[in-house]
């Protein structure tokens, strides 16, 4: 599975009964990759819940990585695992998951991370907060020059935080390839509809009908 060079990349928003639903609804409106993100430690529900979105994925060709639980991507099958500074590094992590693992690396406000993880062999660098975020409202703040600056970085960067269809276009414009998005999407009424809302900023990645 390749990671996409454009698009929505949707982030799940932790324990919901509406699960599968909700993410098949993002996928409908035009997501492009679907991570699994669960702070929680239910590790039955966990399994259960990524293996069922893995399998959807799969069915919907679209990459399933798993937030920070290098293991978990394993025993679910997903495509991979994106890690952040104080989970397990790069190269542990594609030790355990194998060369064609997608593997991505919070940078935060850092380039000088992001090249590391390039040089390690990260598969996409993400970078933010770049709005204010409920989801992590302690993040540390990233400037959109930022993602003018990472330009030179040849794999796909991606911006999280705070991000909505509104203010999605101007980092867009400044670099972003991907935006990261959990709440704004998944507390939407109509989930689907938002995704297509993110999904034609971007010229070149296609929603779905």
């Amino acid at each position: 599975m390749n990671f996409p060079s454009k698009g929505l990349y949707a982030i799940t928003d932790g324990p919901r009964a509406d699960l599968h639903v909700a993410v098949a609804a993002a996928i409908a409106g035009g997501a492009r990759v679907v991570q699994y993100r669960d702070k929680t430690h239910d590790p039955i529900r966990r399994h259960e819940e990524a293996s069922s979105l893995a399998r959807l994925c799969a069915d919907s060709k679209i990459p399933f990585i798993i937030n920070d639980d290098a293991r978990l991507a394993l025993d679910c099958s997903a495509d991979g695992v994106h890690l952040g500074a104080d989970d397990i590094d790069l190269r542990a992590a594609r030790s355990l998951l194998g060369d064609s693992a997608l593997i991505g690396v919070s940078c935060y406000d850092s380039i000088e991370r992001a090249r590391e993880a390039v040089a390690e062999g990260a598969n996409y660098v993400a970078f933010g907060a770049f709005y204010a975020t409920g989801t992590k409202p302690l993040a540390r703040r990233a400037n959109k020059n930022l993602l003018s600056e990472a330009r030179e970085l040849p794999i796909p960067k991606v911006a999280i935080g705070g991000i909505t269809p509104e203010n999605a276009g101007d980092l867009i414009q400044s670099g972003a390839d991907l935006i990261a998005v959990v709440s704004s999407l998944f507390s939407a009424n109509d989930i689907s509809a938002c995704a297509k809302r993110f999904s034609r900023l971007f010229p070149t990645a296609k929603s779905n009908p």
